[in-house]
């Protein structure tokens, strides 16, 4: 019942409307045997105020004014308020995919400035209208790859992010696309390009490879562009920190280049919702997933937005599309959107220059796993004491410590994934190198 009147005269009012004498008379037509007899165990219904101190006190429960050293895939930045003044607007609140290009003129104006900055920001020509998020992205591209060479074999890098490379696998092994990993160098933490021109074949579509990967090493994507092209095969860029696309130099080798958007103003939110991204070269567009949305006119000369090229199961033939997963995530990349506006060019590299000099000045201090160049991440060595000590004697600090690697690396058990980001204070990142002192 979605109104229950308060008083009598309401009470006889709706009665009497309804045609009955009395409540019971609304239930008559219900036998005994499954009506309750009972009150319902409910609590007393609260006010508005108690409402709102009950989610407070359960927020304070969370890790409330607790500074965050964990990367991994998801990192803690500033979010400017603008983008959660612009979301919040009922036009974009309450919409959800611009299927009505004729009254949906706001929300692909906005996916069209997505795609055209994104595009600028990788160095590539066209960007998709957002994916679903980074780890789905990546076995989307290693598909797109398979399509545009005609090949059935991916090679992945094992230092791309575990968890991106379980979704591969998922998506592989269902697709016919078998999934091989070469190694990483134990000194530099850097793509071993031995191991990979070993196992690079007639058959390999795509190499895919990660900077900075999941070590927060920067990759030499170059050499890797042109080993897989001497053999046929397209390389596939992925990022899964944005951040670092302020500073490093666009990967303008890669064929097809795949990330995740979640610094670019998303909250953690537990782990989403986050908005991935495709972006590639012109001429592989009719292979990307997605929807891309582009510029027109209108009868009257007027610049108008629509879907120019939609290649989802929904508008198309379903063993035609490109992709089934690819929801377009208008809101999330709309912050995302909001975010590169708010920065710019210059803000955007002043932003990923903060994060290089903190995670530099904390990486000082402590003794590092791998030589190789690294951006806001990288790997310690505990020392005596497991990861897992170092992590409890930092939260009782209130510091949320880094990732332990034995999870996913048996060979790193004893190293731990450290992040750094403009959120970090000198202050905390000591506290950070006397916990792994000991």
């Amino acid at each position: 019942m979605r109104y229950l009147p308060k008083s009598e005269s309401e009470r006889r009012q709706m009665l009497d409307t309804c045609g009955a004498a009395s409540l019971e008379d609304l239930f008559s037509h219900l036998p005994p045997e499954v009506r309750l007899g009972r009150p319902l165990n409910l609590e007393a219904g609260k006010s508005e105020y108690e409402v709102v101190d009950y989610f407070r006190a359960r927020a304070a429960e969370n890790a409330n004014g607790y500074a965050s050293f964990l990367g991994a895939g998801v990192y803690s930045h500033y979010r400017p308020v603008l983008c959660d003044v612009v979301v919040s607007r009922g036009v974009f609140l309450t919409s959800y995919t611009p299927d009505q290009p004729e009254i949906s003129q706001g929300t692909l104006s906005t996916i069209f400035e997505f795609q055209s900055m994104l595009a600028q920001l990788t160095g590539m020509e066209v960007a998709n209208a957002s994916m679903y998020d980074g780890s789905t992205a990546v076995p989307e591209a290693a598909m797109m790859a398979a399509r545009i060479t005609g090949r059935s074999r991916i090679l992945a890098s094992r230092a791309l992010h575990p968890e991106y490379r379980q979704v591969l696998e998922t998506y592989a092994k269902y697709q016919g696309l078998p999934v091989a990993e070469f190694g990483y160098r134990t000194e530099t933490g850097a793509l071993d390009l031995v191991d990979l021109d070993a196992r690079l074949d007639e058959q390999t579509a795509a190499v895919i490879v990660q900077s900075p990967n999941f070590f927060g090493v920067i990759e030499d994507v170059k050499q890797a562009a042109e080993m897989a092209h001497q053999r046929g095969a397209l390389l596939v860029f992925i990022f899964s920190e944005a951040v670092s696309l302020g500073l490093l130099r666009p990967p303008v080798e890669a064929d097809i280049v795949a990330g995740e958007l979640q610094s670019f103003a998303i909250p953690p939110s537990f782990g989403g919702p986050f908005a991935g991204v495709i972006a590639t070269k012109e001429k592989y567009i009719r292979q990307i997933p997605g929807r891309l949305v582009g510029e027109s006119k209108d009868s009257r000369g007027n610049r108008a937005y629509c879907l120019t090229l939609a290649t989802r199961e929904q508008h198309i033939r379903r063993e035609k599309a490109t992709s089934n997963i690819c929801t377009n995530q208008a809101l999330i990349a709309l912050m995302a959107t909001v975010f590169m506006t708010v920065y710019g060019k210059q803000g955007l590299r002043e932003l990923a220059e903060q994060n290089l000099a903190k995670a530099h000045y904390l990486a000082g201090k402590l003794p590092l796993k791998f030589s190789g160049p690294f951006f806001n991440e990288f790997v310690v060595k505990a020392g005596a004491r497991p990861p897992e000590a170092v992590n409890r004697a930092l939260l009782e600090k209130k510091i949320v410590g880094g990732l332990p690697l034995g999870r996913f690396y048996p060979e790193l058990e004893d190293c731990v994934l450290l992040c750094a980001t403009e959120m970090s204070r000198r202050e905390q990142m000591d506290l950070v190198a006397e916990a792994f002192a000991g």
